[in-house]
C-alpha cells in the first residue's frame, strides 16, 4: 500500500542516549521480550538481517523460488503457501492458473502491522522523543520509498512472482511494487508466526534506517536541529552574529557565528546571511557529534 509524504522535522533530543531495542531504562530486556539468542533458537524463528552477506541485489533473469528466498533470509514458514502468496502479484495470476490468490490482502494486513510494530519500536528506541516527532519518524520509516528500500536490501525483487509483461516493464525494481510486496511479506510472517517474529525480522532494518532519517533531518534543517539540542540541554536559544563579509556587492560572502550562552559553537559562510547561518549551525552539530 504505497504511502507518500514528507518526513517532517524530527528532534534530536535523546539521540546520543539511545537504549537497545525493547529494553527497559536499566538496560535489561523489557517484559515479554527475548534475547537474540533465544529468538534465533525458537522453532520457526527468524535469522537477524543485520548481516547482508546473503542478500541478492539484481535480477539475472531467473526468479528465485519462495523456498530459496526463505532459505536465503533464514525464514522458517510452517505454511509455505503464505510466503508464496505474499510474493505473488496480481499480474502473475493471469498467466498461471495454479496460483489462486495474489498478495493484496496480505499487503493490507502487513500495512497495519507495520504501523503498530514500527510505532512500538520507536517508542522504546527513543525514550525522550516527543509524540509529534515519533509520528513523523514513523511516517518516514513506513512510506513507499523506505519500504521499497527495505525490499531491495533483502533482495525481494528477484523472488517476486510477476506476469511477464510486468516483469519486462521493470516491475522488480518499481518502488510501489517492492513496497507492496514487502508489506505482504510482513503480513505473511505475522500470520505464520507472531508479532515477535515480525519485530525480529524488521528491527535491524529499522535500526539503520532511523539513524539515516535523523542524520538527514539534521543536514536538511540544521538551525532547527541545533536549537532543539540547545533547548534539550536547558540552554537559551542559539543566536547568530554576522562577523563580516568579503567580496564585491554582487558576489558577497558572509561569515556568521552561532552562539549559545555567549559561547561560539560554530562558524559558517555563505552567499547570504541566511545560508551562512545554516552553515554555522551545521558546523555546530558536527562539533557536537550529532551529524
Amino acid at each position: 500500500m504505497a504511502k507518500h509524504g514528507s518526513k517532517g522535522n524530527i528532534t534530536h533530543k535523546g539521540v546520543t542516549s539511545f537504549i537497545n531495542f525493547f529494553k527497559g531504562t536499566d538496560g535489561t530486556p523489557a517484559a515479554g521480550t527475548q534475547t537474540p539468542q533465544a529468538k534465533n533458537n525458537q522453532p520457526g524463528g527468524l535469522r537477524s538481517l543485520s548481516s547482508r552477506e546473503n542478500m541478492v541485489d539484481t535480477y539475472n533473469g531467473t526468479v528465485e523460488s519462495p523456498q530459496d528466498f526463505a532459505r536465503r533470509l533464514g525464514l522458517h514458514f510452517k505454511d509455505g503457501t503464505l510466503l508464496s502468496r505474499a510474493l505473488t502479484h496480481r499480474s502473475y495470476l493471469n498467466e498461471h492458473s495454479e496460483a489462486l490468490e495474489d498478495n493484496e490482502r496480505l499487503e493490507f494486513l502487513g500495512d497495519a502491522i507495520l504501523d503498530f510494530v514500527v510505532g512500538a519500536w520507536l517508542y522504546n528506541r527513543y525514550p525522550e522523543m516527543p509524540e509529534g516527532d515519533l509520528t513523523r519518524m514513523r511516517s518516514a520509516l513506513v512510506y513507499t520509498e523506505q519500504l521499497a528500500h527495505f525490499g531491495r536490501i533483502i533482495g525481494l525483487g528477484v523472488a517476486m512472482r510477476l506476469g511477464k509483461g510486468e516483469s519486462q516493464a521493470g516491475g522488480r525494481e518499481r518502488s510501489a511494487l517492492l513496497c507492496d510486496t514487502f508489506e505482504a511479506l510482513i503480513g505473511a510472517i505475522y500470520l505464520d508466526s507472531s508479532i515477535d517474529a515480525v519485530r525480529t525480522f524488521i528491527s535491524p532494518l529499522l535500526e539503520e534506517a532511523s539513524e539515516t532519517v535523523l542524520a538527514n533531518q539534521a543536514t536538511e534543517d540544521p538551525k532547527s536541529s541545533f536549537q532543539e539540542w540547545a533547548q534539550s540541554q536547558g540552554f537559551q536559544a542559539p543566536y547568530y552574529v554576522t562577523r563580516g563579509s568579503v567580496g564585491p556587492d554582487h558576489s558577497k560572502v558572509f561569515e556568521v557565528d552561532v552562539l549559545v550562552n555567549g559561547q561560539v559553537y560554530g562558524t559558517g559562510s555563505g552567499s547570504s546571511k541566511q545560508s551562512a547561518a545554516k552553515s554555522a549551525a551545521l558546523e555546530a552539530l558536527k562539533q557536537l557529534g550529532l551529524v
